[in-house]
């Protein structure tokens, strides 16, 4: 078993697999984003092409953006299956030429997205920083489960409680309080 590294050489192994995971990202051609609700993605083409030229097709599970006649630019299964009727792409021109922008929307609106199609190298998506101004779009009910969500996420991360761990052991203190008279020192957690 080996020891947990000191919190400078985690610093260093967490730069080194970010500057891979950007290196991995900047090698593919598409670039990409995402929010805990959908996923647009954008591919650089020459701006001869008009729409009728490119090959775009979005199934629930798969992906393909290619110039008709030549190989596909993204053509490969997605990691979770999405809204057909919400997702779209759009011919947009740019500075530098033209782009074709993939805008696909989540089945599932509580997970992050390790790559767009599961043929491109991951991301760790436990790094991902969700926007605040995003969280404030969710309704009440939804912040709260997804703030605890992340709460939660980050305890398991440090070995520490989560939120509903930490509730089970309040109430147990609690209760030992209250009842001094009793032994404790067997009882198991789980």
């Amino acid at each position: 078993m080996s020891a947990e590294p000191s919190p400078e050489e985690q610093k260093r192994l967490d730069a080194e697999a970010k500057a891979k995971e950007d290196a991995e990202q900047a090698a593919l051609p598409y670039k990409w984003t995402q929010t805990i609700k959908d996923l647009d993605v954008t591919v650089e083409v020459d701006g001869k092409y008009k729409g009728r030229d490119l090959d775009v097709k979005i199934t629930k599970t798969h992906l393909k953006v290619a110039i008709k006649g030549q190989d596909p630019i993204i053509d490969g299964d997605l990691p979770h299956a999405i809204h057909v009727d919400d997702s779209t792409w759009t011919l947009e021109t740019t500075p530098a030429g033209k782009e074709v922008v993939v805008h696909l929307d989540k089945v599932n609106q509580m997970e992050w997205w390790a790559h767009v199609v599961t043929s491109a190298p991951k991301i760790d998506t436990s790094k991902i920083q969700p926007e605040n101004s995003k969280l404030g779009d969710l309704d009440g009910e939804t912040r709260g489960m997804v703030e605890k969500m992340m709460f939660d996420q980050r305890q398991k991360e440090m070995g520490k409680p989560t939120s509903d761990e930490q509730k089970k052991l309040d109430l147990l203190e609690q209760f030992k309080k209250q009842h001094p008279e009793m032994d404790f020192s067997n009882a198991k957690m789980g």
